[in-house]
């Protein structure tokens, strides 16, 4: 069954479309992701701030064939993420899957140059916000606690192995702890019917350039990659569908690249 995260057993019991959760769904990898599992998912498309932007992928996803809703949410706030997940499941029936996509980034600066408000605002979002959108997944998702099963795919990047020096040491230390928590997590849940795996990207040409001042920051590196070109959101976008499907329904604890080599 390639096109569901469930087994299929449970698939014959159940023939409605899985619902996946996606954080920082407006923009990007999120948007892409939502628009490639449009035809087979319900989806609960999360955002922060952008309300326009999310209408337009919402849009885009309900033309694809897809049920959705958006819900605004902070994951750097545990309330916030409480109420997505409860609207996900009120809204759109039981939880099948999480893509934690929702991150920041910052501008370039040396680690004595950095503030506390800046580690604080890049663990809160992209550690924290991971692992309470994980949290809440899992008792929704987890068989001992009678739910179906499922699958999360956690965005890491390849800034956790490289460490990004003299630029976003933060970030870079940030992701790798999603590293981290995506091995731990995938051990501990396993046995629940839960898969937990994570894609690190590598310079992909989205929007997050620009909010760490670096708008040129794909084009500029390109020629530094041994695939000589920046990847497209779309391209990760295929690598967590995969992750999601049952196609890869033996594979938990992966952490796959997705960075033309670099």
């Amino acid at each position: 069954m390639a096109g569901t995260m469930f087994p299929s057993s449970v698939a014959a019991r159940d023939t409605s479309p899985p619902v996946l959760v996606i954080t920082g769904a407006s923009r990007g990898i999120g948007a892409a992701t939502a628009r490639r599992m449009a035809a087979t998912h319900a989806l609960c498309l999360a955002y922060r701030t952008d309300e326009v932007a999310a209408q337009r992928v919402l849009d885009e996803c309900r033309a694809l064939g897809a049920r959705a809703i958006t819900v605004q949410a902070d994951v750097a706030v545990e309330t916030d993420v409480i109420t997505l997940f409860q609207r996900a499941e009120t809204e759109l029936g039981p939880i099948g899957g999480l893509v934690n996509n929702a991150g920041v980034v910052d501008v370039a600066e040396r680690v004595e140059d950095m503030t506390w408000a800046r580690w604080q605002r890049m663990f809160s979002t992209n550690v924290l916000g991971s692992m309470a959108c994980a949290r809440e997944a899992v008792r929704r998702m987890s068989r001992r606690r009678g739910g179906r099963g499922g699958a999360i795919v956690n965005l890491s990047s390849v800034a956790a192995r490289l460490g990004s020096p003299n630029q976003y040491v933060d970030y870079a230390a940030s992701k790798a702890a999603v590293d981290t928590f995506t091995l731990g997590l995938a051990l501990e849940v396993a046995d629940d019917g839960i898969r937990v795996n994570a894609v690190r990207p590598g310079i992909i040409d989205t929007e997050i350039h620009a909010s760490g001042g670096q708008p040129d920051r794909a084009e500029r590196l390109a020629a530094t990659i041994p695939m000589k070109r920046a990847g497209t959101a779309e391209e990760v976008a295929e690598t967590v569908a995969f992750l999601l499907s049952g196609a890869a329904s033996y594979v938990t604890g992966a952490i796959l690249d997705v960075s033309g080599g670099r």
